[in-house]
């Protein structure tokens, strides 16, 4: 009988948002534990995903989540920071995958044969793994940051650049969270020092 390969997928969660990390998850499953239900993160209901998250956790044979910080996206761009996120969730698991299965068209440098792939979190059950704790990984943390920034509503939109979040960055400013590299943020910035330079 042949061996198993050691499959891991990869995905990340919060490319677009104003504030807050990218996050990304690495995710083994164990064939022997098959989990139904399992999909492209954006296609479940925030319920569904909460749902599955634990159960995923206690059916990979291996897991991990990691992020990339504000400062790091600011300073190397956001695709190479969640390039950065990916390649510390793949390290990170506690068992060395021997193919690791990317969401999208870019691949992290693990050292391991990798592959990335066009709607991966809707063609591959690992990579569809990887998307769900991801995602709920990071809302959990944008949950944490709106107890610290209740003024800017992170728990309704997680840091998404909705009309209700560019609203409170003019009203409130920028905070320590906010990705200063993206256009709506460096527009508030620009916003509050011309309302400076007008106030007598």
């Amino acid at each position: 009988m042949s061996e198993l390969l050691l499959i891991c997928g990869v995905d990340e969660a919060g490319r677009g948002p104003l504030a807050g990390p990218v996050s990304a998850a690495a995710v083994i499953l164990d064939p022997a534990r098959p989990i139904p239900g399992l999909a492209d993160s954006k296609k479940l209901s925030e319920k569904k995903r909460d749902l599955l998250a634990p159960i995923i956790q206690e059916r990979a044979l291996a897991w991990a989540v990691a992020y990339a910080e504000i400062d790091e996206i600011d300073q190397l761009n956001i695709l190479q920071a969640t390039l950065l996120a990916m390649r510390r969730a793949v390290l990170a698991l506690p068992i060395q995958p021997q193919q690791v299965l990317v969401d999208g068209l870019y691949c992290p440098q693990t050292g391991i044969p990798s592959e990335a792939i066009v709607k991966g979190d809707s063609k591959v059950e690992a990579i569809s793994a990887a998307s769900i704790l991801a995602k709920t990984a990071r809302d959990e943390l944008m949950l944490k940051l709106h107890a610290q920034y209740p003024q800017y509503g992170f728990d309704g939109h997680k840091g998404y650049p909705t009309a209700a979040h560019v609203a409170a960055l003019r009203e409130h400013g920028v905070s320590e969270v906010h990705r200063r590299s993206f256009k709506p943020v460096r527009d508030a910035l620009l916003f509050a020092q011309s309302m400076k330079r007008e106030s007598p």
